[in-house]
Order: C-alpha cells, then structure tokens, then sequence
C-alpha cells in the first residue's frame, strides 16, 4: 500500500445516489488506493448507508488534493479536529490555501461540534466568527484583512444532495441536457412544480434574455408575472430596452412584432424607447406617466416583484434602473436569490451562468435555450442541478403559459 493513509467515512443514501461509486472513482482518479473498512446497507429504502474506508496515497500533497476531491462528495475524515484558519492578508484577498466553497450544504466543525456555513454558494471563502460560533460563505472582495479565513480540508463536511424518490423531473437533477426530451411532459411538470412553489409561499426566480422579445415570447412572460407565478426577475439592459420599444412601437429591433416585416426608420426605435423612459426617470414612472402601458416591465413595476437590470459594457443608453457597477449587482443579486426554490433561465448565456453560481445545488433549476451548448456550458460551469431543455423561447413561454392558465391541481 501506499505511504500517505487517512480514514474516511461516508454517510447517507450513499448507493442509490451513488456517492460511494464516485467516492471510488475519484480515488482512482487522483492515483490512490483504497481498502474498505465496514459497510452498512441500508435495508429499507427510509434507512442510510455507512461505509468507512482508509485511502492511501504517495505523497502528503496527493493526500490533500485527495481528501479536498472528496470532501465535495460528502466523505468526512474520521476524528476530525477542529476546522483551520488563517487570517486573511489584506481587504479582498485570501491565504494561499483557502477552501473554495461549493453550492452544498457545508458544515464546519467548532468547539468540536458542527456548525452549518450560511449563505451556500460556489466558488466563496468561508469566514469563522469564533466569537460568535458562527461561519459563513463571502465572496472574496467582501474579506477583510484579518478575517478568519478557512483553509485545508480538516473540519469541513459537505453534504451531497440525496436522489428522491419521486417520479418527476426533478427527482435526481444531474445537468441532462437534451434536445430529443418530450417537451410538452417537461413543460407540465414545470408548471406542476410552479403551481406547487406558489401555493406554499415559496419564491420563483426568472432570469431571461432578449430573445424572448424577438421571438414574440414577452406576452408569455407578461402573463406569468401577471398572474404571480414569478418573484424576482434578472436580466440586462437589452430585454428591458427592446420589451419597452415592444411595448411603444410594436417593434422589436426595428422589425413589427405582428407582420414580422422590418419597419421604416425601426433601427431608431430602441434607441427612442431609451430616451423616452430616461425623460421619464425611470420605469416605474414610465409606469406611473402611461409612457408604458404593457409588456414585461410595466407588469414586472405593477407586480412590484424584485427586478435586478445587470449593465454590460455593450448597452445603449442604458436605462436609468440598469445597475452598471458589477459589484453592486452582485450584491443584489445575492440578495434576491435568498429564499428562491425555482430558477427558470431562458436565453441568456451570461446572465445564467453568473445566477447558476449563485445558487445553492438544492434550488431547482431550468434552463431554455435553443441552443444546446449555451445550456451544456451552464452545468459545465458548475450548475450541476440544472435541467436542460433544448427549445426556442416563444415555445418554452407560451406552452408554459397555458399550461399554467388552462391546469389545476
């Protein structure tokens, strides 16, 4: 055997959501060695697993590149010890070794017992307040110099999402992506799950691109903040800008949403529809002024549901309620993803993946494109629990929106 040995164990639906086999693949993959130890089968299908297992590698660096692999898979060093920090060297910057969060629900160990990191998310540093007994995932440029910074893999548990039972999309989100899925089976079991998120409080999230509007999809979307099926809504400038020039002129890039055909002097339009709501001060007193009088915003002002407008470097104008500072739509962002239980991303490449990082891996998302490597990029990106669905916008939104209007439970 090899020189380098630590204990492991894993605990849970292990088998049948297969963490075990990945636990054993990636031990293989990093060039270790295991011997298993004990395992416990769970004999109904209420009872967890146990397995215990020592893992042998060459080198003390192969072991904790190792041991940090499978910690993302739920596996927990045995007699672990208190969870390590340093202190973080300057405002917005990390030790060295820093532990680089996933979107699972991670615990960290204190004082010897247990305590769960708030603020699940990827790609974050986790900060302990010892003071306090508390820890919480933060981005980066939020560290102070002097934080209590997370570092190794001793004294961290992370907890992998377990399959469910139930025969429904959703029952084990894994990042299918498919062109050839049934869609009108998977639309209804959307709006099955919509339905459902509604009736209990819970919050839907959309987040949406100007495809939408070209393609003649935003009365959809329209009808589904309307009738309260949608909380909080991300986007950029684009879908504002062309749902408004929708709205004033009918138009969307210049071409008449009702005949398809291009419009004399249309370029301009987008470009009047900005000016126009910049005079105005904004879109809720575009709203207010009946400068808008349909379409996706004025329902989204009406609803008053909680709007984030990210700014790009390419957007004209932009429009006075497009948030321009990075940070500071990040931290709206953040914000408004609390409590979300339904991601529903539709074409939007860049808008998705930056949600999809914000999202911990228990948020049940969906994600419409018509193209499928823009969807197949977003799980690679490390949105695992995303379901994708290959399907033009006009399509996914007007389907899902009769299927919402003409269905009960």
């Amino acid at each position: 055997m090899k020189p380098i040995i630590e204990e492991i164990t894993l605990e849970g639906h292990i088998i049948d959501s297969w963490s075990l086999p990945r636990v054993w693949d990636r031990i293989m993959d990093h060039g270790g060695e295991f011997e298993l130890v004990e395992i416990r089968v769970g004999k109904q299908k209420e009872e967890t697993s146990f397995a215990h297992m020592k893992i042998f590698t060459d080198t003390v660096a192969e072991m904790d590149a190792l041991l940090a692999a499978l910690t993302e898979l739920g596996a927990v060093v045995v007699a672990p010890g208190d969870v390590q920090t340093e202190a973080a060297p300057r405002d917005g910057a990390l030790p060295d070794d820093f532990y680089s969060s996933t979107n699972l629900p991670t615990q960290v160990r204190l004082g010897g017992r247990w305590v769960d990191a708030a603020n699940t998310e990827m790609d974050l540093a986790i900060v302990i307040d010892r003071a306090q007994n508390t820890a919480a995932m933060i981005p980066m440029t939020d560290v102070k110099q002097g934080d209590a910074v997370v570092v190794g893999h001793d004294g961290i548990r992370v907890q992998p999402l377990e399959r469910s039972r139930d025969k429904e999309i959703f029952s084990f989100m894994n990042a299918d992506v498919s062109s050839e899925r049934p869609k009108r089976l998977v639309i209804a079991q959307v709006a099955r799950e919509m339905r459902a998120t509604r009736a209990r409080g819970g919050k839907i999230l959309f987040v949406g691109g100007p495809a939408i509007v070209h393609s003649g999809a935003a009365p959809y979307l329209a009808r589904l903040i309307r009738a309260g099926y949608i909380q909080v809504l991300f986007s950029g400038n684009a879908l504002a800008v062309h749902d408004c020039e929708a709205a004033i002129f009918e138009t969307s890039l210049g071409v008449a949403l009702r005949t398809g055909q291009p419009v004399e002097g249309g370029h301009r339009h987008h470009m009047r529809a900005i000016n126009m709501i910049r005079r105005a001060g904004s879109l809720r007193q575009a709203v207010a002024q009946g400068i808008l009088k349909s379409g996706i915003m004025y329902e989204a002002v009406n609803a008053q549901i909680e709007m984030v407008l990210a700014g790009s470097v390419r957007d004209d104008g932009p429009l006075p309620d497009v948030v321009t500072d990075m940070m500071a739509v990040q931290k709206q962002m953040r914000a408004a993803v609390r409590g979300v239980e339904l991601a529903l991303m539709v074409s939007t490449m860049l808008h998705s993946i930056a949600t999809g990082n914000m999202l911990p891996a228990w948020v049940k998302t969906v994600a419409v494109d018509i193209n499928p490597a823009v969807v197949t990029k977003l799980a690679d990106r490390g949105t695992f629990q995303a379901l994708g669905l290959v399907t033009d916008a006009e399509l996914f939104l007007r389907e899902l929106a009769e299927e919402l209007e003409t269905k009960t439970e």
